[in-house]
Parts: structure tokens; sequence; C-alpha cells
């Protein structure tokens, strides 16, 4: 096997919500962003399909550490010890010890984390590879580019491999959802941040990419088309929440007046069965809270933390 390939993980048995990128190595295989334990089942099917298995596993580039993306990589590494985990310096503490990751989920997930996201194992430290971005790896005798990428999440880096032009950018290169494949930005709290996230994108451009892979999902072979419509949505979207925070009344109410506007702005383009579909695809409280709290922290002149 000698071609890129997105693995789709069957997350949650549905098909199309996370990939995995598979990247061919003179020396076995690396993958990008594996996925939560609880669709590990998934890969290594889809590993078996393409004649390998987890043991030509020689490295894992996690993105960024949010569970849907690096959540089964402690139970690889206990599979196959040898395997290097290449993570942003930030994030490289909540992978070797994940109980402020697991605490900081919990508070979201609540009592759906084992059935989400199944065991969220530590990575040995000796396996970590921090990265900070600017680094050009070799990953199992594969060239391989780093840039720091942050707007969705303070820890978060994007890989390009030079030989494809084939950029993996996690979830700052957007998501494509629904059966419209509308092009939004995942916007969850803690660390949003608008401005970086457009610095991030302008650095990916600077890459060329021939094509994207996003973790949902999938591969994208028109990305300046593709970043053009994730910047515009980002700037629509934090606009809407900016003017929420603006009304009377309790954050519960701004949150559906959010709701309605989104509703209202995908109505404006799409067909009321695609809006519908992209309403229950997005998970828009979290995203209202995410650029909420962007907001807040600039109207207060904080410094975004490092919480995962």
């Amino acid at each position: 096997m000698d071609a890129i390939t997105c693995l789709d993980v069957g997350f949650q048995g549905q098909p199309g919500l996370v990939a995995c990128g598979l990247l061919p190595c003179p020396d076995g295989i690396a993958l990008v962003d594996p996925g939560p334990a609880s669709s590990l089942a998934g890969l290594y099917a889809g590993l078996r399909r393409l004649r390998l298995s987890i043991a030509d596993v020689r490295a894992i580039l996690i993105t960024h550490v949010h569970l849907d993306h690096s959540g089964g990589a402690g139970v690889i590494v206990r599979q196959q010890p040898d395997v290097e985990v290449y993570v942003h310096e930030r994030g490289a503490p909540h992978v070797v010890n994940p109980r402020r990751l697991l605490q900081s989920a919990t508070q979201v997930y609540g009592d759906r984390m084992e059935s989400l996201w199944g065991e969220v194992a530590a990575v040995p430290a000796s396996n970590v590879r921090p990265i900070a971005g600017g680094e050009r790896l070799q990953i199992a005798g594969r060239p391989v580019e780093v840039a720091y990428t942050p707007g969705h999440a303070m820890h978060h880096v994007s890989y390009l491999d030079a030989g494809t032009g084939t950029a993996f950018t996690g979830d700052v290169g957007g998501m494509c959802v629904g059966g419209a494949r509308l092009v939004v930005p995942p916007t969850p709290p803690p660390d949003v941040d608008v401005e970086l996230w457009e610095a991030s994108v302008a650095g990916i451009r600077a890459w060329r990419p021939r094509r994207l892979l996003i973790s949902h999902f999938g591969f994208v072979d028109a990305p300046g088309p593709h970043l053009d419509e994730l910047m515009a949505r980002l700037r629509r979207t934090a606009a809407l929440v900016r003017e929420s925070l603006a009304l009377d009344g309790r954050d519960a109410d701004r949150l559906a007046w959010f709701r309605r506007a989104v509703g209202a702005d995908l109505r404006l383009s799409l067909s009321e069965a695609d809006a519908a579909d992209i309403e229950r695809g997005v998970m828009l409280d979290s995203s209202w809270q995410g650029l909420a709290r962007y907001w807040r922290r600039r109207s207060t002149g904080s410094c975004p933390d490092s919480s995962p």
C-alpha cells in the first residue's frame, strides 16, 4: 500500500463521523488522529481491509488531544509498545496523564463518557515526542512537516505530507456536515480564538496543499474554496454570538436566539431538509459556548488557558 488513506473508524457505529489518516512509510505506517478507544475495532477492521494490522503502526500523529481525535492512542501504544506519539508540547502532558482531560470531558459528557470514548489510557512519557510547530520530521522514514495551528485548540498542530501535498488539518480545517457537505467551524470551549484561527488557516494556505484530510470528514480536493467558506462561516458565527451577548436576559435566552439565527441563516441557502440535517449534526450549544467564552475573554483582556 503506497497511497494515503482515509479510514472511517465507524464512531458510534455511524459512517462519516470520524476519520483517521493512514500515512504509508518506508518502515511501516503512521496514523493521524486514530480516534477514540471506543472505535478502535473499526480502525482495526479498516487496517485488515488494507492487509495491515496494528503491528505495522510505527507512529501516531495527533493534531490535538480532544478525545475524538486522540483518545485511543494509549490503548494502541499498550498493544504496540514501540509506537512513537507526536503531539504538541502543550497537549503532551494530557496524553501522559489524562486525568485533567478526563475531568474536563466528564463535565460535558457525564455518564456518557464510557460509551462515547471507551478507555482513555495514558501514553508512557518515553513514547511521547512533543512538538511545537515548524519541525520537519522523519516519520518511519517519510518526511512530514508540522505547523502550529491554534484557533480551535491552543495545542493544535497540522501536518503536511509534502510528497503528495496532503495536509492533515484536524479540526482547524473545519468540518463538512450533512448531505449538503456544509463547511462549518467547530468552536467548543475552552480556548477558541478567531484571530489565531485565521492565522492558522493562512499558514495552511502557505503550504499550498493539493488536498486536505479533515477529521470530520474526509478528503477535500479543493482546499482554497473550502478554507474560504470555513473562514466566512467562522466570522459569521462569531458575529452572531457577539450579537447574542448584547441581548438582555440569561445565557439560555441568548443561546436560544443564536440557534434561531443560525437556523435562519441555513435556510437562506439550503433546503429545509438539509438545514434540519445540519442542525442535528452540529453541536450548536457547544459552538455558542466556545465563542461566548472567546468574546468575554476579549472583553476582560484575560489570556487563554492551556486546558484541553
